[in-house]
């Protein structure tokens, strides 16, 4: 087991010892978070960081560790009340804390654990993004709801970032940030440029962007960038929803996995109590299509933010790429509007959400013209005959090096086909049913070929999959026909 798994599974364990005193899974991810970003504001301030920190001394970890007994759970109350009233990065992570472990025994248990851990500072930029997510995560298995939305896994970010290479001086969103994946990905790379002290103060206070729809994720995502020295006076990262509206803001990057889900809706309770839910549709002069698929809305608003000639990667399932209606005159558009280069074909067992075939759209925004600006888009297909699961098998940074090789972002416009990279025309895509970009080309061994069957094991887990997705499909069909 990796570290952060062990990590992540200590800090777990101690969860069921809470749930026996009523403290939800929930308000136990949320108590966490809070006492590990002051234990790790704490080390972040001693050697080798030696960072100041802004929280102030009567409310900081060691505050805290000289505290006992009812005193404590006083103490801890008052620092998360202050804290909230704090301006700035810190009143944005503290923002409406409450305690919710009322034994004091119980807190001071909790707080030893914490501290007994010494190295949460010393774990690598993704460690502490991925016990957070872990913690998320099995948040979101027990309560059975909300999955997969918080995780994107961490070698697909990596390789994202290191093919989009950002450098000194770019802006950086991410419109659906979660906990901040990308932005620390791309923070780590921009750091190890040799950076003057202006571009070291740009990194810091000007390069980062991200909103999130949920407020409780962009408090996570805060607490990273603060332990990470990333933003100035005011936290980079808004809570809103962002297809609201076009923030008028425009990036040099936009790296981004928004959430997987059907469509979006919205829920309303008339004055009889009776509940009813009305797809949710963006009426924006920038998008080409109007339409509930909120994949589709995520991806038009990706090119909105571009600045001309900005660079783009964006997740997206496979529905955006051969769905009709609203879906083909976005795929036209894009292919007419923007250089859209390269499509990633990511495999299953990859998303902690079941049945999700996604890829990854990598595209470049340029100047009106009326001449269409794509003129090849390359596939990569890591889905046929490749297999991975979340648990034995999981996606390594090793498994994507020859998407990276093929890509060759040192000059992406010299390219070589290869069994799983090849090129297609405009002129042959336009030709397709619908624009459609589903495309493969490679012969499933399981098809047809007995002697090369999968493990059985995954060969259920792949039927299971296809069937959830499938369901999905009808569901969605059903919920159109009911409007």
């Amino acid at each position: 087991m990796s570290n952060e798994a062990l990590a992540v599974q200590k800090l777990w364990n101690y969860c069921n010892v809470l749930r026996d005193d009523g403290v939800s899974y929930g308000d136990y991810v949320e108590q966490l978070t809070y006492l590990l970003f002051l234990k790790m504001d704490d080390e972040q301030t001693k050697s080798p960081f030696n960072r100041e920190s802004k929280i102030p001394k009567d409310l900081n970890w060691e505050s805290l560790l000289k505290k006992d007994g009812d005193e404590l759970e006083v103490h801890y109350r008052h620092i998360l009340e202050s804290l909230g009233k704090e301006k700035g990065m810190i009143g944005v992570i503290f923002r409406k804390a409450q305690n919710k472990i009322q034994d004091p025994a119980k807190l001071k248990r909790l707080v030893m654990l914490i501290e007994g851990e010494e190295t949460w500072m010393g774990m690598g930029i993704d460690v502490k993004g991925a016990i957070y997510e872990g913690l998320l995560q099995k948040n979101a298995e027990d309560i059975k709801s909300g999955a997969g939305q918080y995780f994107t896994p961490r070698a697909l970010i990596k390789a994202m970032v290191d093919v989009i290479r950002p450098k000194p001086g770019e802006t950086i969103c991410d419109p659906a940030c979660g906990t901040g994946g990308f932005l620390l990905a791309s923070y780590d790379l921009i750091s190890k440029y040799p950076l003057n002290v202006e571009e070291k103060k740009f990194l810091r206070e000007g390069t980062f962007h991200g909103w999130d729809i949920v407020d409780s994720v962009v408090r996570l995502c805060t607490m990273n960038l603060y332990l990470h020295g990333i933003g100035g006076e005011d936290s980079p990262i808004v809570t809103d929803d962002a297809l609201t509206s076009d923030p008028g803001d425009r990036f040099d990057i936009v790296l981004t996995n928004p959430p997987f889900g059907k469509k979006s809706s919205i829920t309303i309770v008339n004055g009889e109590g009776k509940i009813e839910k009305e797809s949710l549709t963006y009426q924006r002069n920038d998008f080409w299509a109007t339409t509930s698929n909120k994949q589709l809305n995520f991806l038009q608003h990706v090119k909105t933010l571009l600045e001309i000639n900005g660079r783009a990667a964006i997740v997206v399932p496979d529905n955006v790429l051969f769905e009709g209606g609203a879906g083909e005159t976005v795929r036209k558009r894009l292919l007419q509007q923007c250089d859209v280069h390269t499509l990633l074909r990511l495999p299953t067992g990859i998303f902690y959400a079941q049945g999700v075939k996604a890829n990854v759209l990598f595209f470049d925004k340029r100047a009106a013209s009326e001449k269409p600006w794509t003129e090849k888009l390359w596939i990569y297909d890591l889905r046929t005959n490749i297999h991975f699961t979340l648990k034995t098998n999981t996606l390594k940074y090793e498994d994507l090096e020859d998407f990276i090789n093929c890509y060759n972002p040192e000059n992406r416009h010299e390219r070589r086909e290869t069994e799983r990279f090849k090129a297609f025309t405009y002129e042959e895509i336009m030709k397709r049913d619908k624009t459609n970009l589903d495309i493969f080309w490679l012969k499933d061994e399981s098809l047809g070929d007995s002697e090369n069957l999968p493990d059985p094991k995954l060969l259920a887990l792949e039927i299971a999959e296809d069937l959830e997705s499938a369901l999905d499909e009808f569901k969605r069909i059903y919920e159109e026909l009911e409007e």
